[in-house]
């Protein structure tokens, strides 16, 4: 039986992905991956099939906006397999950017409430008999507002 050359070795697949060894163990380790395991001598290589450079570039792809590995599992999987549900996908991509404007407004807040301590604090310098209101040095979440 000929030997598939077509399979990569972890080294060439991190290369050609442009990401380290151990972020390529990591994702197979998850499932994120198609690999197999190879006996050679005493040793076992584990090899990874090729579409998984194209598979790398997803997962990049999907963490870039917001999106966990485990989220990313099951969609990349069922993409691979052909059984992609465009429906929940479509669910999923919503609640993602739900979530994600929901911390880009807390951002904001936090921002504005950093803007207004700098603010006290370099008057406090500029004037030390200025005393803030204590209301304006309490901790605040955006939660609070």
């Amino acid at each position: 039986m000929a030997l598939d050359t077509s399979f990569l070795l972890i080294g060439k697949l991190a290369a050609k992905a442009n990401t380290t060894k151990d972020t390529v163990r990591h994702y197979d380790q998850l499932g994120l991956l198609r690999s197999r395991k190879r006996q050679a001598g005493s040793r076992l290589y584990t090899e990874f099939h090729p579409e998984c450079v194209e598979r790398i570039e997803l997962i990049k792809s999907a963490q870039a906006i917001g999106f966990t590995l485990t989220e990313i599992r099951d969609s990349l999987n069922d993409y691979y397999d052909g059984q992609l549900d465009i429906d929940l996908q479509l669910l999923l991509t919503q609640q993602k950017l739900a979530q994600v404007k929901k911390q880009q407004a807390n951002i904001n807040v936090m921002v504005e409430l950093l803007t207004e301590r700098i603010e006290v604090l370099e008057r406090m310098r500029a004037d030390s008999d200025y005393k803030p209101n204590v209301d304006v040095c309490k901790r605040k979440t955006p939660a609070d507002l």
